[in-house]
């Protein structure tokens, strides 16, 4: 009797446990639902790594004085504005020179690449770093090794450096909820910059130094948007290098002359080197101040007439303009007096079975079918890819100590491929389609009358031209007071000004000079 009622009573609980149970489903399969859901949102999450460096140190003469200085690999991480958590970590690579207790503020300077989607690996490997890797000029590179030594020319005695990859590039990428989208566009692109420059500055304690703003190629388009955007939040900068610039995308909209006008002192310059000139002379300088005139006036004219330029004055205009071009009269009324870039490198050695670099003009390409309208490849960028690529991983973990499970992405095409090109621009009511940024650089001349701009340019630039250029920045309506803020200085280079040794000597004191002008000659480095 005792043994039937236990069993009556255990039978009750399971019962009873049973109904609970069942009775406690439904919630818990609510709750089941919103759990499974965040753990696939999480899922979706990047890692967010920490804020690291590697730390090591070198010295370098440069003037005939040692420098000594440390190194340091690492990234910071900028967040997000709306949730406030970290949606990016910026890779850097900083130079800071040893300097007494008694030392002023040294200069601070950030560097960029363009592209959209390279990153800084061709100014930290070739240009005023500490180190430089060697490159042929005008011709390509040997393959393996590659030598990388002390850079002579560096900018390490006049400012500490840092070198800053784009998100997407090197290895800076997005982490948390971050996307390429919030970072690939020319205002997503700059709000980044600013907050990585904004976070480095903060958190090593560099908010009283001299600033200076490098960059190359996109990043003199970045440059002056984000001078104006990071004064207007309060960092004030000394100076701006600008460096083979590109500051009006709208300039090469069809229907438009300007980017033929602009690029037509380039094609002289190049037809010159190149031997293709008749009755070449002696005096580069005097030979694109007539190409200039001629660019501007007759040139500009005969485009401006479009449909209506007589036959007569086709002619006139074709042989004057075979003169700075290289390219016989006949090409030229073929093409309607408007060679592009692409055109211009493809024809201009045709007859040696030979291209021009877009970069530098003075490199010269092999393609396979000589008859073509385009060239296969720019003969100015293999040549030295795979040196600074090379030089630089080398470089990376056996020197900087800095390594990483993931490749170091010198160029992003799929950057470039999903570029936003609008840009807002200070004070308009909507955005461009193409950005226009000479006016955000005079707007922070304006309100920094101070701000000290260097224009430098290469001779033999096809990507973007020293004369649109000059045009761009002469437009920007600058008061007569700041005029004398702006330079311009010219090498006997392409685009990546550094490749030439001797352009290179001539820059580094360029900028000496500039950075006296900017910070003040009686300061102490």
């Amino acid at each position: 009797m005792r043994k039937r009622v236990i069993e009556v009573l255990l039978v009750s609980l399971l019962l009873a446990s049973s109904a609970l149970a069942f009775a406690q489903d439904p919630a818990k399969d609510a709750d089941a639902a919103p759990d499974k859901d965040a753990k696939a949102a999480k899922k979706d999450e990047k890692p967010i790594p920490p804020e690291k460096t590697s730390v090591s140190h070198g010295s370098v003469e440069v003037g005939g004085r040692a420098i000594r200085y440390t190194a340091t690999a690492g990234n910071v991480l900028i967040r997000d504005d709306k949730t406030d958590k970290p949606n990016a970590s910026v890779f850097y690579v900083a130079y800071t020179a040893e300097r007494g207790r008694h030392d002023a503020d040294r200069p601070i300077t950030f560097f960029y690449n363009g592209g959209p989607g390279s990153s800084s690996v061709w100014l930290h490997m070739g240009s005023v770093s500490p180190v430089r890797v060697e490159s042929a000029s005008a011709d390509a590179t040997l393959p393996p090794p590659y030598h990388l030594g002390p850079n002579p020319y560096s900018l390490i005695d006049k400012s500490d450096l840092v070198f800053i990859d784009a998100v997407g590039t090197g290895f800076s990428t997005p982490v948390g909820k971050g996307e390429g989208k919030d970072f690939w566009g020319v205002d997503q692109d700059l709000y980044a910059f600013a907050k990585a420059i904004t976070r480095y500055v903060t958190i090593n304690q560099r908010w009283n130094s001299p600033k200076f703003l490098f960059g190359e190629s996109y990043g003199t388009t970045r440059s002056a948007g984000l001078v104006n955007l990071l004064q207007s939040q309060g960092m004030a900068f000394n100076g701006v290098v600008l460096l083979s610039s590109i500051l009006n995308y709208g300039a090469n909209s069809p229907g438009l002359d300007q980017t033929f006008i602009g690029a037509l002192p380039t094609f002289a310059a190049i037809a010159w080197y190149h031997d293709k000139v008749s009755n070449k002379p002696a005096d580069l300088n005097a030979f694109l101040n007539e190409a200039r005139a001629f660019a501007v006036g007759e040139y500009a004219v005969a485009l401006a007439k479009g449909q209506n330029l007589s036959s007569s004055e086709l002619d006139a205009v074709a042989t004057k303009l075979s003169r700075y071009t290289g390219l016989s009269p006949q090409y030229l009324k073929e093409a309607n007096l408007r060679v592009n870039q692409s055109r211009f490198r493809k024809e201009l050695l045709r007859g040696e079975r030979r291209t021009l670099g877009r970069y530098d003009g003075r490199y010269e390409g092999i393609d396979l079918d000589a008859a073509g309208e385009n060239p296969d490849y720019d003969a100015s960028d293999t040549a030295i890819a795979g040196a600074f690529t090379a030089a630089f991983n080398n470089y990376l973990e056996g020197t900087l100590k800095y390594a990483s499970d993931a490749a170091y992405k010198t160029t992003s095409f799929d950057i470039i491929r999903a570029w936003d090109w609008k840009h807002k621009q200070p004070g308009s009511r909507f955005p461009q389609r193409q950005p226009y940024v000479a006016g955000d650089l005079a707007r922070a001349m304006r309100e920094n009358p101070k701000l000290q701009v260097l224009s430098a340019n290469g001779y033999f630039d096809l990507a973007t031209p020293f004369f649109a250029t000059e045009y761009d920045l002469s437009h920007m309506q600058l008061d007569p007071s700041l005029r004398g803020n702006l330079e311009f200085r010219y090498y006997p280079s392409g685009h990546m000004v550094y490749l030439n040794v001797d352009a290179l000597k001539q820059f580094k004191s360029d900028l000496d000079a500039f950075y006296d002008r900017a910070v003040g000659a009686e300061r102490r480095y």
